[in-house]
Order: structure tokens, then sequence, then C-alpha cells
């Protein structure tokens, strides 16, 4: 039997994106070696520097050739010059869609060797997973704008709430809750939020009747990001909409030290279409091409990838490397307080990785 091989396609993309790549590659080549599989890479230019030469964000028919690879590792996109609803709408979202990756998946966990900006926040101490829904809700394409220009102009932006769409994303978030702490936490706004909102909360609820021993609660949306500052702790799994998803993700990755190291998996469970995986800081282009980018959350991206793939031993090294560096070291990007550079922090990983005794020795 040969060892499996993986058409990966690599969309650097801009900024920084270009910079944190290549460790991350690298690390998933170690891993590959350790564990028997190997990478094909496809790499793409796709980004806003394409668009600036062509006008698109992808060529006419970069989803088909997308859909010819088992899995997408995104680096960030944007630039300044570019307006960030081209670069989203002209790459991500159509990806996101075409390739029905429903589930935005992120884990909000504190890392070994990192302190929290919270106070009194142990080792460990944050540690869940956010499900947002990934293909609707607010983030829909319905709507228009009227009399542009003139004194009475207006926008509507209509969100889209369907059963379908709902259900599928609380139930893999029940699912994931019930294999963790059977605990799980919906954020609401049906308060104030007259149609969409109850609708959400009826849906949960239905489900909810059918795993009696799941621990389920709902929370407003300003409460909820209220707690996940003020008591963490106390969430496993968080299941949102869209737009709810998205900035409690980006709140997540503050409090667990630092944007730069949080990861994201734009999950097509079914794995009928490939997944895309990529690190939440975006293409930072204020530190673009000074070496300062972390490349913690790209390599934690590559080990959800590791995951998703069903390497779940080789994911669990990439982590383990990183916390090594991080406890066992002073080497950190200015963003974690130090003063190492991209690939500084790159080589330690690569160093630590080997010396490491594989996740799946003794079992």
């Amino acid at each position: 039997m040969t060892d499996p091989s993986y058409r990966i396609a690599v969309i650097p993309g801009d900024g920084i994106g270009t910079e944190v790549m290549p460790p991350a590659q690298r690390l998933l080549e170690l891993a590959g070696r350790r564990y028997g599989f190997s990478f094909d890479w496809r790499e793409f230019e796709w980004g806003c520097e394409y668009y600036s030469r062509t006008g698109r964000m992808m060529p006419e028919d970069g989803l088909e050739q997308l859909a010819e690879c088992d899995q997408i590792f995104l680096g960030a996109v944007g630039f300044p010059g570019v307006p960030d609803h081209v670069s989203l709408w002209g790459l991500l979202i159509p990806i996101r869609r075409a390739f029905r990756q429903y589930i935005n998946l992120r884990p909000v966990r504190l890392l070994a060797g990192i302190e929290s900006p919270l106070r009194k926040v142990p080792a460990g101490g944050i540690d869940f997973l956010v499900v947002r829904e990934n293909n609707e809700g607010e983030y829909s394409e319905s709507g228009g704008r009227l009399y542009r220009g003139m004194p009475q102009e207006m926008a509507i932006q209509e969100s889209i709430f369907t059963r379908f769409g709902v259900e599928r994303a609380m139930n893999y978030a029940i699912n994931l809750a019930e294999q963790r702490k059977g605990i799980l936490a919906s954020a609401t706004k049906s308060n104030g939020i007259i149609h969409t909102m109850p609708f959400w909360d009826e849906i949960l609820r239905d489900l909810a009747k059918d795993h009696p021993n799941l621990t389920v609660s709902e929370y407003h949306i300003d409460a909820l990001a209220a707690l996940f500052v003020l008591d963490p702790a106390r969430f496993d799994v968080v299941v949102a909409s869209n737009l709810f998803g998205d900035i409690l993700t980006d709140l997540g990755a503050a409090i667990i030290g630092s944007i730069g190291i949080a990861p994201s998996a734009n999950l097509n469970p079914e794995k009928e279409f490939p997944s895309m995986f990529e690190p939440v800081h975006g293409s930072a282009p204020d530190i673009a091409g000074q070496g300062k980018a972390n490349p913690l959350g790209q390599v934690w991206a590559a080990s959800m990838m590791l995951d998703h793939l069903g390497h779940e031993d080789a994911g669990r090294d990439l982590i383990t490397a990183m916390e090594h560096v991080l406890t066992q070291t002073d080497i950190r990007t200015p963003d974690l307080v130090g003063t190492a550079t991209t690939n500084d922090v790159a080589d330690a990983l690569v160093s630590a990785f080997e010396s490491l005794t594989p996740a799946g020795v003794g079992k």
C-alpha cells in the first residue's frame, strides 16, 4: 500500500501571508515524512496583487482549479487600495460557498507559555471551540442601494437564515459538544432582532430535545461577548451565526494572547469538497516585509488541516512543537512581546518538532 499524497492548493495571498506560509509548509513536510504521507503543492498567486493586474481576485476558472485539490491552505487576503468587500467577495466567500464550507471552526485555547491579557487566567484556563455558520445569515447578497449620491440615498441589506442552513451548523456544534464536555452555548439577539434570531432559537430548542444529556444555554450576543472576557472558562462549544461568530472569534483570539496565533478552518464536514484552512490575522500590511509576522497562526491552521485529513497525531505534534517553543525558549515575535523574526520562530519550531517523540508512539 502506497503512502497517501494530498494535493494542496496553496494561496499565500497578500502581505504577511507570503511570509508565514513557507514555515507552515516546512512543518507539514516534516509531519508527512514522520507519519507516512506527502503533499503535492499547487501554488496560486491569487489575491490583491493579482487583482491589481487583472481586475479579478482569481481567474474565471479559479473554482474549477481548486476543485481538483484535496484541501486549500490560505495565507491572508487584503491590501490597501483594494476595498475589503472586493477582496472578500472576489475570493474567500465564493470559495466558502462553492465548496459548501458551511462550518467555520475556530479554537479559542490558551496555549502553554502564553499569558492571556485577562487577569488571573491560569494555563489551560481557556479552551473552547466556536462554530460559526459560514454560508448564509447576515452575509447574504440580498439587498441593494437606491438614489446613490442623493439626499434620500438608502441601502438595504437582508439577512438570510434557512432551516437547512441553521440546522446543519447546529447539528455540527451539538456533535462536537457531545464529544467534549457536553456544554453548548448559543449566540442570539432575539430581544432585538425580531425574526431571524427567534427562528435561530426555536431551531436550537427543537434539536436539543433529542440530546437530553446536553447542557444548552442561550446568550444574547452582547452579554456573551462580555462573558468571553469575564468568565471564559464556562464555555466549551459556542455556536453562532455568520456575523456573530465572526465578531466573537476575533475577541476569542484576543483573549488567548494575540490575533497573530489564532487559526480558522472553513469546513465541508462531509468531505465532498475541499475545505480551507487559514490564520485569522489577515494580511497586516503595516508589518509586511519586516520579518515581524508570527507564523504560529498559519502553523496552527496546518494542524487543523492535518486533523481534517485524519492525521490527528501529526496535528498534535505541531501543537506540541508550538508549546515547546513558547515554554522552553524566549523566541517570540513582537506581537507576543518578543524580538524574534518570522524565520527565527520557524527555525525554532522545526527544531522542536524534530526533537519530539511522535504522538502516536506507545499507543
